[in-house]
């Protein structure tokens, strides 16, 4: 069974290798999570972002969020590469 954090992964960020070179990217756009992340890293505000990118909400961020923790989190990182690779087909 996903978690709420699968959930919103699942939800909003897919990978496919034709589009931002098979980056993880938002869905249906070609906003790649990287540069929300970068935003965050700076001590960029959801203000600051949603002019940047006026059609990701909270929940994309916290999405974005959620992908980070699990990328790095060394023990669910081949789930979802599973769970990436599942949605990009």
């Amino acid at each position: 069974m996903k978690t709420t954090q699968e959930h919103l992964i699942d939800k909003y960020i897919s990978v496919n290798a034709e589009i931002c070179h098979g980056k993880p990217c938002f869905k249906g756009t070609r906003i790649m999570v990287s540069s929300v992340l970068e935003f965050l890293e700076a001590g960029e505000s959801y203000a600051e972002i949603r002019k940047a990118y006026p059609n990701l909400t909270p929940t994309h961020i916290r999405a974005a969020l959620h992908f980070a923790h699990a990328v790095l989190d060394q023990g669910r990182l081949l789930t979802f590469q599973r769970l990436l690779h599942a949605t990009a087909a």
